[in-house]
């Protein structure tokens, strides 16, 4: 095929901004704060960034890695990465710098881009990394002076570098790479390429009924990939108003809603528990909001019930997927969230999905197995894994992880995580990295994490701790030796001290009888609470 053919049929990651603004270039299209961007200028913002990482060297295989909380600057590097073929990669703000650190290295960051209140903690992370980062800005959103070192995005744009190379950017490319924690102690970076997200925006605007007239807002963080791809990147797309906020309060949400006449929402059940909840809810106007999507875990079906009488106008969908996914799997639409409140429904547009068993064989309806699928969405391996990589895809389907089963009627029902995961306020906790935490910590003799479930934030990370013999172990203490070395969501918020752990008759502990324990206790013995 002749480059001006492959040119011709070209459409990449970096191409959406561009065209939405060709058809709609006044109207809405990114709102943060005081910033109201047209598709027009958004996508002339894109341009102007993309030239200026261009002339700071960034180049086509180049990985910046993001550190930020939400901001309008981080879907412009979004696109203006892809459009120089420069492959993003996003970092969870709430990483320490060690964690940071190891992400860094493990992708061979070129660029650090950093909000600028997150400098120190990136400091930290540079001085424990390798030393690959050649350059490093911040974003101004604090309104301080940018640190000394850094460059500012905000000099990245005003159109004085120029127009942005033309790069050819190929449908597997790879264009970012988004670390997941699985069940190893460190994270494992997925590539996703064009053609992965492209085909799954298409998934997420048809199976989730969007479409161009709707206003969605942006709660959840943007390094995630379920609203960063899900929704903000197919908002794009479409053509549709996106609202961003800093994060998921749920005063400036409803806020935000009624204000904005927001149409669509995205937040986990811990989110829209918590909307439920506020003082400001019944005085809010939500008239306008007519589409609801969740994800992470099931919505309970007492909150499913209140919603639909305190929201009575709004429809929902359940997004189940992964990170290698891009991340939507499968789907349970507004018709069926009353008669299979809990499944995880049916598989989305692009996607093919199956049960089988440890050797790989497709299982009959309602036997449980591994959770398989088969889709353009799917990463194309972890970076510098290829033994991961070709375990994770064995036989020809990309292996989840995840246990459950389809139904009769070919519903999806996730029941176990093969992985051991946690997820702990839409946010995934491996639980061997904290067990081997715990175990840095002197006079812990064993250790077992596990979930239990929580109130607020559905599941909460719980530890049982065997002491070394003439050792006496405070919870308090084994709280603060993980708060120094974990993320707040990766901290034991139950703490229990045992004489010893349950176990198989081959020395395996057996998590689902310390489950079975302590999960349902309204007040396990011995525990510290983390707030």
């Amino acid at each position: 095929m002749n480059d001006d053919l492959t040119r011709a049929r070209q459409q990449c990651i970096g191409d959406i901004p561009r065209r939405s603004a060709a058809r709609l270039p006044d109207k809405l299209a990114v709102v943060h704060r005081d910033v109201r961007l047209t598709f027009a200028e958004f996508d002339a913002l894109i341009d102007e960034v993309a030239a200026a990482l261009h002339s700071e060297g960034a180049k086509q295989g180049d990985r910046l890695a993001l550190l930020s909380h939400n901001c309008w600057q981080y879907p412009v590097l979004n696109f203006a990465t892809a459009r120089l073929g420069v492959v993003l990669v996003p970092i969870n703000f709430m990483l320490t710098g060690g964690e940071i650190a190891y992400i860094l290295d493990d992708c061979a960051a070129d660029v650090f881009v950093v909000e600028d209140a997150l400098v120190s903690v990136a400091e930290t992370a540079l001085a424990e990394s390798s030393g690959s980062v050649r350059l490093r800005a911040a974003i101004p959103l604090s309104g301080d002076a940018v640190p000394d070192g850094w460059r500012s995005v905000a000099d990245w744009t005003g159109g004085e570098f120029g127009s942005p190379p033309e790069v050819f950017v190929a449908d597997d490319d790879v264009v970012r790479i988004m670390y997941t924690s699985g069940t190893e102690s460190r994270p494992k970076g997925a590539m996703l390429t064009s053609r992965s997200l492209m085909w799954q925006y298409i998934s997420c605007i048809v199976t989730g009924g969007m479409s161009s007239d709707d206003v969605e807002v942006h709660a959840l963080p943007l390094y995630h990939c379920a609203q960063l791809d899900n929704f903000l990147s197919t908002d794009i797309y479409l053509g549709a108003t996106s609202i961003i906020v800093d994060g998921p309060d749920a005063r400036v949400l409803l806020r935000t809603i009624e204000a904005e006449k927001v149409t669509n929402l995205f937040c986990p059940p811990t989110v829209w528990i918590s909307l439920l909840q506020s003082q400001d809810f019944d005085g809010a106007d939500l008239r306008t909001l007519r589409k609801g999507y969740y994800g992470a875990s099931p919505l309970p079906v007492e909150i499913l019930r209140e919603m639909n009488r305190r929201l009575p106008g709004i429809r929902l969908w359940n997004f189940y997927g992964q990170t290698e996914m891009a991340s939507l799997a499968t789907a349970l639409g507004p018709e069926d969230q009353e008669t299979r409140g809990g499944s995880a429904g049916k598989p989305a547009l692009n996607v093919e999905t199956r049960i089988v068993d440890e050797f790989d064989r497709p299982l009959p309806a309602c036997e449980i197995g591994e959770i398989v699928h088969r889709s353009p969405h799917a990463t194309v391996g972890y970076l510098g894994q290829p033994e991961k990589t070709a375990e994770a895809f064995s036989g020809g389907w990309f292996h989840s992880g995840d246990l459950g089963y389809l139904d009769a009627d070919g519903y999806l029902w996730v029941v176990d995580r093969k992985k051991d995961m946690i997820k702990s306020g839409g946010e995934n906790v491996a639980t061997r990295e904290v067990e081997e935490t715990l175990y840095q910590l002197d006079g812990v003799s064993e250790a077992a994490v596990f979930a239990v479930p929580h109130p607020r934030w559905i599941e909460a990370v719980a530890a049982v701790v065997v002491p070394s013999t003439g050792v006496e172990l405070d919870e308090q203490d084994v709280v603060s030796h993980c708060r120094e070395r974990l993320a707040g969501y990766k901290v034991p918020k139950y703490v229990i001290v045992a004489d010893s752990l349950p176990k198989n008759p081959s020395g395996k502990i057996l998590k689902r009888v310390l489950r079975d324990r302590f999960g349902l206790i309204a007040n396990p013995p011995s525990r510290s609470e983390v707030t």
